[in-house]
C-alpha cells in the first residue's frame, strides 16, 4: 500500500520539474551560442547538429526532471510504470524527429557539396526522412510493449499490393535513384532534350526532375521519362565548352591579316569578359568560298552554357570595330540580273527568262 501523498514530496517534485525546466532553458541559450558559432564554419553540418540539438536537448531535460518528479511521489506501481513508459515514448518520439533532422540535414549538405547549387537531390533526403522516422516509430511501439512482428508481416503482405498500386510512382522513384547513382544529371547541370526543353537542374525528388529555363521558368519532367530520352549535358564531362561563330570577310581581303586581327580580338575578349575561359588558345578556320565572301569560323571557350551569349554579343562589338578600324570588309550578299535584249517572255506569269551573274 503506498503512502500518503505530503507536502515534502510536492516540494521535491516541484523543484524536480522547475530544475528540468531550468536545465532545459539553460542548455536551449548554450546551444544558440553554439550556433553561431557553428554559422562561422565552413562546413554547413555543424549548423544542421546544433539546429537539430536546440530542439531535443530542451525537451529531454525537461522530461529528466518529470521523471524525477515522479520518483519523488508516492504513485502506485501501475501509475509509475505508465508515467516512465510515456516519458520514453515522447523521448524518443523526439530523439526520432532529432536524428531524421540531422540525417537529412547531412544529406542535403553532402550534395550541396557536390553540386555546388542551393537546389539539390531532395530524392535522398526524402528516402533517409521516411527510413529514419520508420525506425523510430517501430522502435517506440517496441518499447511500449506493442508487438511490431504483425505490423511487420502486415507491411509484407500488403507491400505487392502497394507496388502494383504505384507503378508509376515506383518507376519514376527508381529512375531517379538511377540518374543520381549513375552521375548522368547532377543538380546543377545544364542540359537539353531531345524533345527540346533545355534549362538547369534545379532538383530530382522522388517522382520528377525540375529544371529551369533560361527564360526562369520551371519545366518539370517525370523521372522515367527523364531516363528513356536522349539528352545533351553541357555541363559533363566538364563546364567549360567551345562556342562557334561563324564570320566572313570580302574576296580582297589578306586572309592572314584577317586572322591576325581575329585572334587579336578573341584573346582580349577571353580576358576581360566575365565568364570566358582566359587560358583559351583563339581558333581561326577558314572553311568556304562562298557566294561574294570568303567565310571562317571563330572558336571561343565559355566557362559554362549561359555564359556563351554574353561572350558572343561582346566578341561580334569588338571584331566589328576592329574590322572598321583596320579597313577589312565584310561585304553583303548582292545578286546582279541581266537580262538579255530580244529574248521573249517566259508564258509563266511573273517571272521571265534571264541569266545571271554574281558578284
Amino acid at each position: 500500500m503506498n503512502r500518503a501523498l505530503t507536502l515534502h514530496d510536492l516540494v521535491v517534485a516541484g523543484t524536480a520539474v522547475a530544475a528540468g525546466i531550468a536545465a532545459g532553458l539553460l542548455l536551449r541559450v548554450t546551444l544558440r551560442w553554439l550556433g553561431e558559432r557553428a554559422s562561422r564554419t565552413r562546413w554547413s553540418g555543424d549548423d544542421v547538429i546544433v539546429d537539430a540539438l536546440r530542439t531535443l536537448v530542451p525537451w529531454a531535460a525537461i522530461a529528466a526532471g518529470a521523471a524525477a518528479a515522479a520518483t519523488a511521489l508516492p504513485l502506485t506501481s501501475r501509475v509509475g510504470h505508465d508515467v516512465t513508459m510515456t516519458l520514453t515514448a515522447l523521448l524518443i518520439l523526439a530523439a526520432t524527429f532529432t536524428a531524421a533532422r540531422v540525417i537529412t540535414g547531412l544529406v542535403r549538405s553532402v550534395a550541396q557539396s557536390r553540386s555546388g547549387v542551393a537546389g539539390s537531390a531532395t530524392i535522398f533526403v526524402n528516402i533517409t526522412r521516411v527510413v529514419v522516422l520508420a525506425m523510430g516509430f517501430l522502435v517506440m511501439l517496441e518499447t511500449l510493449g506493442v508487438s511490431i512482428a504483425p505490423l511487420l508481416t502486415a507491411l509484407g503482405v500488403g507491400g505487392l499490393a502497394v507496388a502494383l498500386a504505384l507503378q508509376d510512382t515506383l518507376a519514376n522513384l527508381f529512375a531517379g535513384v538511377h540518374i543520381l547513382a549513375s552521375k548522368t544529371v547532377q543538380p546543377g547541370d545544364y542540359i537539353r532534350l531531345s524533345s527540346g526543353e533545355e534549362g538547369y537542374v534545379v532538383d530530382i525528388n522522388w517522382r520528377n526532375t525540375v529544371v529551369r529555363q533560361l527564360s526562369n521558368n520551371l519545366v518539370i519532367i517525370p523521372n522515367a521519362q527523364l531516363a528513356g530520352t536522349n539528352m545533351i549535358n553541357f555541363s559533363r564531362p566538364e563546364q567549360q565548352l567551345s562556342i562557334m561563330v561563324q564570320v566572313g570577310v570580302g574576296y580582297d581581303s589578306d586572309l592572314e591579316h584577317v586572322e591576325r586581327v581575329t585572334t587579336e580580338v578573341v584573346e582580349n575578349v577571353m580576358t576581360d569578359i566575365t565568364g570566358a575561359v582566359p587560358d583559351h588558345e583563339p581558333a581561326v578556320r577558314f572553311h568556304t568560298f562562298g557566294d561574294s565572301r570568303i567565310n571562317f569560323t571563330v572558336i571561343l571557350g565559355v566557362g559554362e552554357f549561359s555564359d556563351q551569349y554574353r561572350i558572343k554579343h561582346e566578341f561580334i562589338k569588338r571584331l566589328h570595330e576592329r574590322f572598321r578600324a583596320e579597313g577589312i570588309t565584310v561585304p553583303a550578299p548582292t545578286r546582279t540580273v541581266t537580262v538579255q535584249p530580244g529574248v521573249a517572255p517566259v508564258a509563266i506569269p511573273h517571272q521571265r527568262e534571264a541569266t545571271e551573274s554574281l558578284s
